[in-house]
């Protein structure tokens, strides 16, 4: 029956009717939040080149996980910015390295109250800034790397975290991890493998944020922008690895890898809005071009409506309180 019987906009009418019959919708329990972690510092440190996201030190680092946990939101995602740094990346094994600190920190804090995170790669730590080791010639060395990953996914799992986030595109991480853990008797931690991550122009800001020292690029483990048959394939190893969760990173420029992922696998999907993508609105808000809070909530949306159950977001404090207001 076409118009005038028809009316699409008769469910748009007010803001009450478009709540009603709103198809997609964003959680708060569903955000993770990133967060650094510096070592040696006594009050938190601005990150220029994201605007309102800091260098925690260890006491503010309590203060705003406590803060997160607050607004609602689902999860933690804990970086570590040591002092040293060195060829192997040592510290992030080292169970009094900053990273594994920091998680017995939050942990005590917030206990079960949300989920605590970490990120299991080498290239916070290393003095080349690469996510593993390098042979003599330069390259990242894949099979030597899975040994220091086994080695970090423990010491973290020993300080408490509840999701191992494997990071570095090693090929084998994931069954690597996943045994490394269970031998050690850590079989309820879970892995939220990086499965999708792409070599993007669109990490610049987490660079300034971890201070990274990377010498070249790494599109010899990250994956071409250009490919989503790839991805799947990722995707595919690393449950049949044994991830617990699965995560494509970006999330804006990739929500057809997003949609994709999600109708392949009957694991959690999640996305990581990362430095760039939010850089680039906090930016264009500042200059009054476009509305803040609302681009802020389109893109989560967009996300979610992508098929992304998780999103990490440095949005996900302000978001989960706006979210909360609004339902």
């Amino acid at each position: 029956m076409p118009y005038p019987e028809i009316r699409p906009r008769r469910l748009r009418r007010n803001a009450a009717v478009r709540r009603l019959v709103s198809e997609t919708r964003v959680d708060p329990a569903e955000l993770v939040v990133p967060m650094f972690v510096k070592e040696g510092l006594t009050e938190p440190r601005a990150i220029a080149s994201l605007p309102g996201v800091l260098q925690h030190s260890r006491d503010s680092l309590r203060k705003a996980a406590a803060e997160a946990v607050q607004a609602g939101v689902g999860g933690i995602m804990l970086f570590g910015v040591p002092e040293q740094r060195d060829p192997t990346g040592s510290g992030g094994i080292d169970p009094d390295g900053i990273l594994n600190v920091a998680i017995r920190d939050v942990v005590a804090e917030v206990g079960d109250a949300t989920v605590v995170m970490s990120d299991l790669c080498l290239d916070e730590f290393t003095s080349h800034g690469h996510c593993g080791l390098l042979t003599p010639g330069g390259d990242v060395d894949n099979d030597a790397t899975l040994e220091a990953y086994a080695g970090m996914a423990v010491a973290q799992a020993a300080a408490g975290v509840g999701v191992v986030g494997p990071s570095g595109m090693m090929d084998g991480q994931i069954a690597v991890v996943r045994r490394a853990l269970d031998a050690a008797g850590h079989q309820d931690v879970a892995v939220l493998a990086y499965a999708v991550k792409y070599a993007s122009a669109f990490y610049g800001p987490f660079r300034d944020a971890v201070e990274s020292a990377l010498e070249g690029d790494r599109r010899t483990y990250q994956q071409d922008p250009a490919n989503l048959r790839e991805s799947l394939r990722e995707v595919e190893l690393d449950v049949a690895e044994g991830a617990d969760m699965v995560m494509v990173k970006p999330a804006l420029p990739y929500l057809d890898v997003v949609a994709a992922v999600r109708a392949a696998v009957d694991v959690p999907v999640a996305a990581y809005q990362v430095s760039g993508e939010y850089a680039m609105v906090e930016a264009a808000a500042a200059n009054g071009w476009i509305d803040r809070e609302r681009v802020m909530l389109e893109t989560l949306t967009s996300i979610r409506r992508a098929g992304a159950q998780i999103i990490l977001t440095y949005w996900a404090v302000e978001a989960a309180q706006l979210l909360r207001q609004r339902y």
